[in-house]
Parts: structure tokens; sequence; C-alpha cells
């Protein structure tokens, strides 16, 4: 089962899902890396390389789940109708917008981050993202610490989101973290 059904995910829902998941950690990882290098240290370019190239095909991919997410069937919560289960589902959704958000806000600082000087972001030889040039002073130190804290901040949601995850596969016992590990047999 590819799409979604008002039951489970599809797997190409939870593909994006995991691989995602996986590209948002080791770029965050990636990114911690980075900002302890100093100028001469090997790494130092070709880390930066990575990141700017990774951070594009990530956007990109971000963007294809977005669409693939409002064009596919919407899968029904498994709330009770119980004024907390309704309270969580409302948590959950808001936590899904904000991580959106978030990784938005991280795409467009880096990208000014990375075009301030007035090249554009080389994606591995593929294509060359171009710049618009600086639009302000200072802008990439600015929006270098907008990335820094929005990373961050995003991290953060993302333990939350992992941890409710785990609450409802061990605690509640439901089948919110079996439904985006593979689709559930319909009833």
């Amino acid at each position: 089962m590819l799409r979604n059904t008002k039951r489970s995910y599809g797997w190409v829902a939870i593909v994006f899902h995991w691989l995602s998941a996986c590209a948002i950690l080791a770029m965050f990882g990636l990114g911690l890396y980075m900002v302890d290098l100093s100028y001469y240290d090997p790494w130092y370019r070709d880390a930066l390389t990575i990141h700017k190239g990774v951070g594009v095909i990530v956007a990109a991919f971000i963007i294809l789940r977005l669409v693939w997410k409002l064009t596919n069937e919407s899968v029904q919560d498994l709330t009770s109708g119980q004024r907390s289960d309704q309270l969580q589902h409302r948590l959950a959704k808001l936590a899904h917008l904000a991580m959106y958000a978030l990784l938005f806000i991280l795409f467009v600082s880096g990208y000014l981050i990375s075009t301030a000087d007035g090249r554009g972001i080389d994606v591995f030889g593929i294509v060359v993202l171009p710049s618009i040039g600086e639009l302000f002073e200072q802008q990439s130190d600015i929006t270098g610490v907008v990335h820094l804290y929005i990373a961050w901040t995003l991290i953060g949601l993302v333990v939350i989101h992992a941890s409710a995850a785990l609450y409802h596969h061990w605690i509640l016992k439901d089948l919110t973290l079996k439904r985006m590990c593979s689709p559930q047999e319909e009833q």
C-alpha cells in the first residue's frame, strides 16, 4: 500500500517520515561538528560543502513530503473523544506544524548564511542554487545565530515528538508508532 488510508499511513509517507528524521538528525550532528572546526582544519571546507549540499536536498525532499501529505488522505487520529485525548491530538498537530515551520526557517536561514557573499550554493556539482546576495548588513552573522537557535529548538521538538511516540507505544499501547513503521491492515 503506497498511499495513506483513513486508518493507516502508506509506504511513501512512512519512508518520507523516517528519511526526514535521519536527515535532520544527521544534519544537526554535522552542524554541531562543524562549529568546532577551525579555518585550518582539513574538514572545514568539506563539512561545510556537505552540509550546504545536503541541506538543499533535504529542503527539496521536505517540500516533496509536504506535497505528498497535502495530496494524500489524512490518517484518522486514535483519540477516544475524551478531553485529554483531544488535547493530545491538538498538541501533536501543533508540534507537527511547528516542526515544518522550524524546518522552513532553517532552510531560509541556511540559504541566507551561504549566499550572503554573492556566491550560490553548489549542490555536489549537479546544480548551483543562485544567490540573491546580501539583503542586510551582517546577514551571515545574524542568520547564523538564527540558524543555530532554530536547529536546537527543532531538535528539542524532535525529542518531544519521539518521546510522545514511545509514550503511545509503551504506556498507552496504541498503534501510533506501529502505524508509522508499516502500513496497518484494514479492518
